[in-house]
């Protein structure tokens, strides 16, 4: 009985552990610094509580960079209309969004678009990004 309570209590304890890591935009990213950044995809993570695209860009130097781009969690980008194939490693891309503030080579994204044309809103409808929200096709800067 005691180590089924325990093993209970521990679940409980780990299932938490992802609502720990999760933050606002405004604690990582920037809002005064859009960008657009071109690249090949790498891998597309879908897991909670935030997807991230992660892609290749070279530089004008010719070195590699390795970027990822969070998203919304993988229901909320299902219903923007994404599917497990529409990016896949091998697809050139374009990310927008706004770089994270400590500089790194990460960012959040506002939308994707593929080699073909297709774009792919990764923002929440009414958040940064989004297609009806700050920073989406018909709004401004996303709010902090």
């Amino acid at each position: 009985m005691k180590s089924a309570v325990l093993v209970a209590g521990a679940g409980l304890l780990l299932s938490a552990l992802p609502v720990l890591a999760h933050h606002s935009f405004a604690a990582e990213f920037d809002s005064t610094k859009p960008i657009e950044v071109k690249g090949t995809v790498t891998a597309m993570d879908w897991v909670n509580p935030h997807s991230h695209l992660r892609f290749d860009v070279k530089a004008e130097d010719g070195t590699i960079q390795h970027w990822s781009a969070e998203c919304l969690p993988p229901n909320g980008l299902y219903r923007q209309g994404w599917r497990k194939t529409s990016v896949k490693a091998g697809d050139e891309v374009i990310v927008k969004g706004f770089k994270a503030k400590d500089g790194a080579n990460y960012m959040w994204t506002q939308s994707v678009t593929t080699a073909d044309g297709r774009r792919l809103f990764a923002g929440s409808p009414e958040g940064p990004g989004g297609p009806g929200g700050p920073g989406g096709p018909g709004g401004g800067a996303p709010k902090e």
